[in-house]
């Protein structure tokens, strides 16, 4: 099996480490759609919004995240958060803005900054392309990710707020370029069916950055990220997300892989930043929320397909962790998804 730059012993499948990331991947609810396409030439700037007011003017609703990205097909530009370092982007590079934090996009020194509400508006581009020669610019893709069910998902925690990622990487696993391309020649061929492929091509554009940042070797990445690594951690946290309403206890988990319940537990919290039993009863907490959403399943059902045995349990937990009982918190989603 292919290696990736992940230290997994010899003797441990990687297959775990898939099995999570896929579960993790999967429980996002995926969709996406382009905002943008366009050519510009220097100087020009365009402001976007934080990721609650782009949702607001999207319609995107309230159980909904709005997640931005940029792709740069020529030139280079710059991106200017509203805090923090800026990031220059060149051709082939791309940025996800997982944080969700309002940002100019950015070349040269315009004397006006256009906004996404107006270009989307199908105002005019006061940048662009005019078929001026020798100008310098740059042709910019932008879209959005819209993922479900963020809270208590430990993949989407350990991702950075602003995600920069080259398209091609050589040696990795991932196809991040190869799904770039097949969404640019969709857009560019206009066929009938064109706009669906774009949008299905867009949620694979998701998980390919993903999956192309976990492959990579940068420094500095969330605990998680390094704890599914561990070739005892990452087993235990696979038998979880596998079995969320097995009867876990850390003696069970420990069982599990031939550890002392105290060491797992110390080897557990500094890999992953939880105790076993913390991060256990999160993943259930992102469980439950999917199935009051998702499911017509009744309360004390939900409770136990993810390892309640009462529905007094499970209501205490999820408004310690929600701040709010199940029941309302069931009838605000599903008002709100009914608009």
């Amino acid at each position: 099996m292919p290696q990736t730059h992940f230290n997994i012993a010899e003797t441990t499948d990687s297959e775990p480490i898939i099995s999570i990331i896929d579960d993790a991947l999967r429980s996002l609810y995926i969709s996406g759609s382009l905002l943008l396409r366009d050519s510009f030439v220097m100087p020009w700037s365009i402001y976007l919004p934080d990721s609650l007011a782009l949702a607001k003017l999207l319609n995107a609703g309230q159980d909904k995240h709005v997640v931005v990205f940029h792709l740069v097909e020529f030139g280079q530009c710059t991106i200017k958060p509203k805090r923090g370092r800026d990031i220059h982007l060149k051709a082939g590079e791309m940025v996800i803005n997982f944080g969700g934090a309002a940002h100019q996009l950015i070349q040269g020194t315009p004397n006006k900054v256009q906004s996404i509400e107006a270009l989307l508006a199908d105002g005019p581009n006061i940048s662009g392309f005019d078929g001026r020669t020798g100008a310098e610019g740059a042709a910019l893709l932008s879209g959005v990710f819209m993922l479900q069910h963020t809270r208590f998902n430990p993949l989407y925690e350990s991702l950075p707020p602003f995600m920069h990622i080259r398209l091609s990487q050589p040696g990795e696993l991932h196809n991040l370029s190869g799904v770039a391309r097949l969404m640019t020649e969709q857009m560019d061929e206009k066929s009938i069916v064109g706009s669906y492929v774009v949008e299905r091509t867009i949620e694979i554009l998701c998980a390919e950055a993903i999956r192309a940042y976990v492959e990579s070797p940068l420094q500095g990445k969330a605990q998680w990220l390094d704890g599914i690594c561990d070739p005892v951690i990452g087993r235990v946290i696979a038998a979880i997300h596998a079995s969320p309403s097995e009867h876990w206890s850390v003696q069970r988990m420990a069982n599990n892989v031939a550890m002392s319940p105290s060491r797992l537990a110390a080897r557990f919290a500094k890999s992953v930043g939880d105790s076993p039993m913390a991060y256990l009863t999160k993943w259930r907490m992102n469980l439950a929320c999917r199935m009051l959403v998702d499911s017509n399943l009744n309360i004390d059902q939900i409770g136990v397909n993810i390892g309640y045995e009462s529905a007094a349990a499970f209501s205490r937990t999820f408004k310690k962790y929600l701040g709010m009982s199940t029941v309302p918190w069931r009838s605000q989603r599903t008002a709100t998804s009914a608009i």
